[in-house]
């Protein structure tokens, strides 16, 4: 469970600080419609996923933070919580998979084993608040692609589909 969780959490940490980086300040309120979250609150979720993927695995509360929608709050921030990650061992994680976990997804209550909610709650969230971000910094004009919003792309400069 540490190497599905921890691992995957840090890259989606990495790739949202190297989007972030690219984001001018006006961009980070920007949408990509008038009822989703702005480019900045995205970037908040992306650091709260990244605890939800791992800090309920071992049986912990999740901490509450109270970040700015600053550039650099929320660069320190996504630092701050990969940190956190990275303090983590693989020992930390023994009896992950079977552990209950209960949450609430929107309105709903779930009850999932520790293996059901990092696959199919956690992680895809996650990943859904990047590509997010993505979407609305690559709208707004942000020089990125597939390279920034995995890492492991690798196109020529000038490249386009």
């Amino acid at each position: 469970m540490y190497a599905a969780s921890v691992p995957v959490a840090v890259q989606a940490l990495d790739q949202a600080l190297v989007l972030l980086d690219r984001a001018t300040p006006d961009m980070l309120s920007a949408r990509l419609h008038p009822e989703m979250f702005d480019c900045a609150t995205q970037f908040q979720l992306v650091a709260g996923f990244a605890l939800r993927a791992t800090l309920p695995l071992l049986g912990r509360e999740i901490p509450q933070s109270d970040v700015s929608k600053d550039r650099f709050d929320l660069r320190r921030h996504l630092i701050a919580v990969r940190a956190q990650l990275m303090s983590l061992t693989p020992q930390d994680f023994e009896g992950a998979a079977t552990r209950r976990i209960e949450h609430r997804a929107g309105f709903a209550d779930l009850d999932q084993s520790g293996a059901a909610y990092l696959h199919h709650f956690a992680l895809p969230n996650l990943w859904f608040h990047l590509s997010m971000a993505f979407a609305i910094l690559r709208a707004q004009g942000a020089p990125i692609g597939k390279a920034e919003f995995d890492g492991l792309h690798g196109y020529p400069a000038g490249f386009s589909w």
